[in-house]
């Protein structure tokens, strides 16, 4: 009975296995996503129409109320509203770093001392509605 060379052998089983793991792409889009279904914009009338039955509102075709502003009161942005941000930014400290003078590089030339700033934070962050009380940006 003639066997094959332990490489050779290896390289076999290794090739064979690459093929059987390749066979699970063969598919397509038909076989593993139902093409038959409905539209999407069908499901969301749908959904639509049973949350208004549920909730006992009727509406024009849309979502949003047909007749109206007052029911955007504190969403709609005004001049009086538009200083005062809902999302205060959080203090983010400036370091400031003093570098002495040096030699620098391999040539060893001279640095002289200055000054450097960078924020404390990488990032800057936001603080939630209500975590921060609002500033007021009146002049004093």
């Amino acid at each position: 009975m003639d066997t094959l060379p332990e490489p050779r052998r290896a390289t076999l089983l290794l090739c064979l296995w690459i093929n059987l793991l390749t066979l699970g792409c063969a598919s397509n889009k038909e076989s593993v996503l139902p093409q038959d279904g409905p539209a999407m914009k069908q499901v969301f009338d749908e959904h639509m129409t049973a949350l208004q039955q549920r909730s006992g509102v009727k509406q024009g075709s849309g979502s949003l109320p047909s007749g109206g502003v007052e029911h955007y009161a504190g969403f709609v942005r005004e001049a009086a509203n538009e200083i005062n941000t809902v999302f205060t930014r959080l203090p983010n400290p400036t370091l400031v770093m003093y570098i002495f003078p040096h030699l620098s590089g391999e040539e060893r030339s001279p640095v002289p001392g200055y000054v450097t700033t960078f924020p404390f934070y990488q990032t800057l962050e936001y603080a939630l509605p209500g975590e921060v009380p609002p500033t007021s940006n009146k002049p004093e």
